[in-house]
This record gives structure tokens, C-alpha cells and sequence, in this order.
């Protein structure tokens, strides 16, 4: 297999890394973790003590009491990772990694639910609403569904084809369901208000890759439904915002990694369900073209959020990675672009211990290794490249 080599020199740096770790890590959002009780304090300020942590280019979390710890998200990124590696290169250590992982995973899953879910180990705290660490969610249940079947491709076990369907069951029973005159909306959370579109159809994909090992159609019935309503919020220029409130009826307006999350839920919807609706398809391709022209620039630099250029993300870098690299069929230039994103990414955010830095500004660096930010999402993200390399030369 000829690959390049600068890729998997940079994909083994960090597996280095993130092995010595213990896959345990800081992350942007993890303040409220600290022994100083911010939720104490008023509502307003657990609110900035985030904001203005996740800002903070050097690290204090040590000071503040903040421990590196298991995210559960960044584990199930982890877990597709070691699974597509293991699928590649058939090393029993990758395999290893997997069954450690899911075993953790299993642990960690959220108590007095329907089904198998999970969520951040952080509490989280934004203007009018406040979640204690592990409240689930439909994005972090997906994410780690998204590792089991990965994971149940190399490991065909009833105890995991058992859980990747359990998860469905939270979908359905434990998210507030919101019906549209142009379909549904599943919630964030239980708890959510409004629809955040790209998580609503992280549930939608979550829900088909669950009919394609139980084959069970009602699933895919309300599946369809919330993608109709998504469809319908797209904008004319192929991109869309993050979320609209019902009650007033404004969107925020934030573009960023979220339009790949969109665009991977719409393709792998499709995928799992069978369902390739040419009105589905026509909308991928508009916001395809929207995501490379628009959020991108020639050699590989992810905007922030739209208009602003900076920070440079490695969070947009990665998901820019994955996305091109896995809707490369739909033009023969993005498995290219992929690779131009990765190898600009190695170079400007890679260090010398293997970590990937969490944010390059105009004049400076954020280089503290959030472990569910940066690095599960470039193993990810590198790991996709890699397969699709392969999968291209044979």
C-alpha cells in the first residue's frame, strides 16, 4: 500500500500521544469541573467562567482543579478511528484499542434512560438553561454510535448490535419531538428548546444506522420527516445556520464546522436507510459546493465562522478533512482538498509531542491539546483520509 507517508508519520505521533494520555484530557468547556463553585455565584457567571476559560490561551485548569477525564464523545470519535485503522491495517494493538474503548464506553453510558445514551462529562451552563455533566444528549449518543457501528463492522457481537439499537429507543422516547408543518425536529437534549439543525439529523442518522442492522421501517418514518424539515431550512446560497427558536421564529446565524456535520448526516442517511432521494442529494451538492468555495481557502485553511477567518480551528480542520475526504464522489477534486487540509494542518498545528494545537490566531497560538476538541477529531479525521487513499488504489 503506498500511502503518504507524512500522514501516517503524523497519525502515529499522535496515537503516541493520546495512548500516553490514557485518552483522558482537558477540554474547551470542562470550568464548571473546578472546585471553585461558579454555580454558586449567580446564573450569569458559571456562563462567562466558560466563555472566558475556553478563550484562555494558557492553562490553569491544573490550579483550578480541573482533571483530565474521559469524554464520552471523544471516546466514540476514538473508537471509529482505532476501528477504520484496524480495518486498514489489521494490527491486533488497534483491535486492542476498540474493545478498551467500548468497555469504557459502557461505563460511561447515562443512568435512568430508554436506552443507551450519553453525554459530556462537564456541567454545562448558557443563557437559561443549566445541564449536570453526563445529562444526554442526541449529539453525544450519536457520536458514540457512530464508533459501535464502525466498531461492529470488525466485531459483529450481539452486546454491541444490542446497544447501537438501545440508543434508539432515547431517541424516540426521551427527546422532545417538536412536529413542523414541513416535518419534525428532534431536540438537543431533553431539556432543548427550539431546533438546532444539526442535531436533529445527528438523531436522523443515528436512526438509520439502526434500521440497517434491525431493519425496523417505522424507524426510518420519522428519520424521513426530520430530514424534510432540515431541507427546507437551507439557504438559496446551499449553507445553513445552526438553530432557529420556534417561539420568535430567528435563526442564529453561525456557519462553521456544523454545515460538514449537516452535510456527513444527510450522506449517511442516505447510506444507512437506502433512501437516495434526489431532493436530498440536490441539497448535499449545494452545500458541498457552499462548504469548499465558501468556508475554505485554496490551501486548506478552514474559516471560523463566516464572515471571520479567525481562529483557525482545528476542529474546523478536522471535520473539513473528514467531510471532503468521505463525499469525495462527488467531485474528484475534494479527496485532494482533503489532503491539502491535512498536510496544512500537520505543518502549522501539529507539535513536536504529536498533540494538535486547539486554535492558530493573526498573531499567536492557543496550543493546549484538548483531547475531545483536537485530538480524537484529527485521529478521526486522519483515519478517514487514510481509508479513502486506500480504498482509491485498489
Amino acid at each position: 500500500m503506498k500511502y503518504n507517508n507524512n500522514l501516517e508519520k503524523s497519525l502515529t505521533k499522535l496515537h503516541t500521544y493520546c495512548n500516553a494520555q490514557g485518552y483522558k484530557g482537558y477540554d474547551p468547556y470542562d470550568t464548571l469541573n473546578s472546585f471553585f463553585p461558579f454555580s454558586k455565584l449567580g446564573s450569569s457567571i458559571p456562563v462567562y467562567a466558560i466563555q472566558v476559560q475556553k478563550r484562555n490561551p494558557v492553562n490553569i485548569r491544573p490550579l483550578l482543579g480541573i482533571k483530565k477525564d474521559y469524554n464520552p464523545k471523544g471516546l466514540g470519535l476514538f473508537l471509529k478511528a482505532y476501528s477504520i485503522l484496524y480495518q486498514i491495517y489489521g494490527d491486533e494493538k488497534y483491535l486492542k484499542q476498540c474493545n478498551e474503548l467500548y468497555n469504557t464506553l459502557i461505563d460511561l453510558t447515562s443512568k435512568g434512560y430508554s436506552g443507551a445514551c450519553w453525554g459530556y462529562n462537564f456541567d454545562w451552563a448558557s443563557p437559561g438553561s443549566y445541564l449536570p455533566r453526563y445529562t444526554p444528549s442526541v449529539v453525544v449518543t450519536s457520536f458514540v454510535v457512530d464508533g459501535l457501528i464502525e466498531y461492529y463492522k470488525i466485531d459483529p457481537s450481539t452486546q454491541i448490535k444490542e446497544t447501537i439499537i438501545s440508543s434508539g429507543n432515547y431517541i424516540i422516547n426521551d427527546l422532545p419531538i417538536t412536529k413542523l408543518e414541513n416535518g419534525i425536529c428532534f431536540a438537543y437534549t431533553e431539556k432543548s428548546k427550539g431546533c438546532c439543525y444539526n442535531a436533529s439529523l445527528l438523531g436522523v442518522e443515528t436512526l438509520a444506522k439502526i434500521y440497517s442492522i434491525n431493519k425496523n421501517s417505522s424507524l426510518l418514518d420519522q428519520a424521513r420527516s426530520a430530514v424534510n424539515y432540515v431541507l427546507t431550512q437551507q439557504k438559496p446560497d446551499g449553507s445553513w445556520y445552526y438553530s432557529i427558536d420556534f417561539k420568535t421564529g430567528k435563526e442564529r446565524r453561525q456557519i462553521d464546522f456544523h454545515q460538514g456535520f449537516v452535510l456527513m448526516s444527510l450522506e449517511n442517511y442516505m447510506r444507512y436507510s437506502g433512501d437516495y432521494d434526489s431532493k436530498i442529494i440536490s441539497a448535499l451538492k449545494k452545500g458541498l459546493e457552499f462548504y469548499r468555495n465558501e468556508q475554505f481557502k485554496e490551501n486548506g485553511v478552514s474559516k471560523w465562522r463566516l464572515p471571520k477567518e479567525y481562529p483557525i480551528d482545528i476542529h474546523n480542520q478536522a471535520q473539513g478533512i473528514i467531510t471532503f475526504a468521505e463525499l469525495s464522489k462527488y467531485s474528484n477534486e475534494y479527496l485532494q482538498f482533503a489532503e491539502t487540509i491535512a498536510e496544512w494542518s500537520i505543518k502549522n498545528m501539529q507539535d513536536a509531542e504529536g498533540y494538535f494545537y486547539y486554535r492558530n490566531y493573526r498573531f499567536y497560538k492557543n496550543k493546549i491539546p484538548f483531547m475531545r476538541w483536537g485530538q480524537d477529531w484529527m485521529l478521526l479525521a486522519l483515519a478517514t483520509l487514510l481509508k479513502k487513499k486506500h480504498e482509491n488504489e485498489n
